[in-house]
């Protein structure tokens, strides 16, 4: 087995914002590990990846207890590539984990309880061979469990050692509100906000931003592309091979309108005026706003993963620009 030695140019291209009002700085671009490194993965292909990732100055790299398939098999997987390849540069890693869907059968083993919460992150732990990950997050919220129970549980969790900072992700504006305030009074800021969030989905507008930026939180957006409809893959309609095409999953076929293959092609061909592709424009377009401290790409190729990189060529946008943007996207 060759032994991975990281290249010493890997931090001379990478930007790093600050978290929030916090000391963290994070790459501009983190590695999710939500699909292609599960059980099913070819192992090696997933090492590959977080070899490259590193290299080009990836240091965050984000994972929760139920990626796989099956659930836990990605953080398994990782944890043996975190043995092999990174055990000397665990200090240079931003690795999280998180907790608040399903997990294991019967009461405890989803949702938001401090059981549950301690439990996960517990298992999580053994599963990478960590002592502690840097963030931990409360998956989703849980409104039949009080917030203070679940913002105690990450409190606890900061205390006991097992976590550097705490997130959250998916909260409303209001609930990100009452959890940052409830962990401000237990000593233990929120750091992080994890949402779904791309250019056709801007649910985060409608509020949660001014909240971010009023409580010193920072924001990593997953689904920048929102599950592959921002590329290239869905200009001509549906392949056999892609995700809508598949009868499980999170992109269903209904999802990929004519109205919405319309508005790809001629967001495309903004992309191509711009020198990018449309994937490239997509990443860009989030990271031209500094709240955005990262934004998490999920990808399962070498070749993917550059392409997205090759966005941080070029984050500034005219103003004729995102006008023509926002008239593609509000086009009906």
């Amino acid at each position: 087995m060759t032994t991975y030695t990281a290249k010493p140019t890997r931090y001379d291209n990478m930007s790093y914002r600050r978290c929030g009002n916090s000391g963290l700085l994070l790459p501009l671009i983190s590695l999710g590990l939500w699909h292609n490194f599960g059980h099913v993965d070819d192992f090696n292909t997933s090492k590959q990846l977080l070899h490259t990732a590193f290299d080009k100055g990836i240091t965050h790299l984000d994972l929760a207890n139920n990626y796989g398939p099956p659930f836990g098999s990605a953080e398994e997987n990782f944890g043996k590539i975190l043995k092999q390849s990174f055990s000397s540069y665990r200090d240079e890693l931003i690795i999280s984990s998180k907790a608040g869907w399903e997990m294991w059968p019967g009461p405890y083993g989803d949702h938001g309880s401090r059981k549950y919460l301690i439990a996960s992150l517990d298992q999580s732990l053994k599963r990478m061979g960590l002592d502690y990950v840097d963030i931990f997050y409360h998956h989703r919220p849980d409104p039949d469990t009080p917030l203070e129970e679940s913002m105690g549980a990450l409190h606890q969790i900061v205390k006991q050692g097992k976590a550097l900072y705490v997130g959250i992700s998916s909260y409303s504006a209001e609930d990100t509100l009452r959890a940052s305030q409830i962990l401000k009074d237990m000593g233990t800021p929120c750091l992080i906000h994890q949402p779904r969030y791309s250019m056709m989905d801007r649910w985060v507008e409608d509020g949660l931003l001014d909240v971010l930026a009023t409580e010193g939180i920072g924001a990593i957006p997953f689904s920048p592309l929102e599950q592959g409809i921002l590329t290239e893959k869905y200009l001509k309609g549906i392949p056999e091979n892609s995700r809508a095409a598949k009868s499980t999953g999170f992109l269903q076929k209904d999802a990929i309108t004519p109205e919405v293959i319309s508005k790809v092609q001629k967001l495309h061909d903004v992309a191509q005026k711009r020198g990018q592709s449309l994937a490239q424009m997509a990443i860009s377009w989030l990271l031209k706003n500094d709240q955005i401290t990262s934004v998490l790409v999920g990808v399962s190729s070498e070749k993917q993963l550059l392409e997205n990189l090759g966005a941080l060529d070029n984050l500034s946008f005219s103003n004729s620009e995102l006008q023509e943007i926002e008239t593609i996207l509000s086009m009906k």
